[in-house]
C-alpha cells in the first residue's frame, strides 16, 4: 500500500458536550498525534463536542484540519471556524460520501446516532467491496461494546459472515488506532462474492 496515501484520515465523532472528560481527552490526543505524525485530519467540521476537540488538538500542534459540512449545518452556526480548510456539501450524503472519498482510513470515536450511523454505512460500502479503507473504532471506556456486541450477534447468527468481523479494527488508545488506519491493508475488493449469505 502506497502509506504517503495515507496522510488523510477521516475522524467522525460525538458533537455532544455533556459527555465524559476521558473522552474529550482521547479526542484531543488523536488529533495532537495526528498532526505530530503530519497526518491531514478530516471531520464534519463541528464547533462543538468531540469534533472540535479532535480538530483544535491537531491545529494547537501545527498539523492540518479540514472540515466537510452541509449547508444548512453553516447556516445554523454549526461550523468550526478555525478550520485549515471548510468544504461546503448539499446535504448529509454528500458529506459522507465526501470524507471517505478525501481520506485513505477512517476512525471512529464515540458518538450517538450520527456516528453510528456513519459507521454502519462504511461497514455496509465495505462489505459489499464499495469502500475498501481501514474502519477503525476507537473504544474509549468500552463505549463500543454493545455495539461490537450486536455486529458479533449477526455474525454468530448468520446475518454475515465470520470474513466480515475483519472489516473493522477495534483499538483501546488514540495511538493504536492511529497506527491501525495507517498500517491495516486495504480489503480486497474479491471479498464482495461473500455479501449474501
Amino acid at each position: 500500500m502506497n502509506h504517503e496515501l495515507n496522510k488523510q484520515v477521516a475522524v467522525y465523532c460525538a458533537s455532544s458536550t455533556q459527555i465524559d472528560d476521558s473522552y474529550f481527552r482521547d479526542a484531543r490526543h488523536l488529533g495532537q498525534l495526528m498532526a505530530e505524525q503530519n497526518v491531514t485530519l478530516i471531520n464534519g467540521a463541528g464547533n462543538m463536542g468531540l469534533m472540535a476537540e479532535s480538530a483544535d488538538g491537531c491545529l494547537q500542534k501545527g498539523g492540518k484540519a479540514i472540515g466537510v459540512i452541509p449547508t444548512f449545518m453553516i447556516e445554523e452556526g454549526w461550523c468550526h471556524n478555525g478550520m485549515s480548510e471548510i468544504i461546503e456539501t448539499a446535504d448529509m450524503h454528500e458529506r459522507q460520501t465526501k470524507m471517505a472519498e478525501m481520506s485513505n482510513a477512517g476512525i471512529f470515536l464515540p458518538g450517538g446516532c450520527g456516528t453510528f450511523a456513519e459507521l454502519m454505512e462504511l461497514i455496509t460500502w465495505k462489505q459489499l467491496g464499495l469502500y475498501l479503507k481501514p474502519i477503525i473504532i476507537l473504544n474509549t471506556n468500552g463505549y463500543f461494546d454493545s455495539l461490537l456486541n450486536t455486529l458479533y450477534q449477526a455474525i454468530t447468527q448468520n446475518f454475515m459472515r465470520p470474513v466480515h468481523a475483519d472489516i473493522w479494527r477495534v483499538a483501546p488508545t488514540p495511538e493504536e488506532a492511529l497506527k491501525m488506519a495507517l498500517e491495516t491493508p486495504f480489503w480486497d475488493t474479491s471479498i464482495r462474492r461473500f455479501a449474501k449469505i
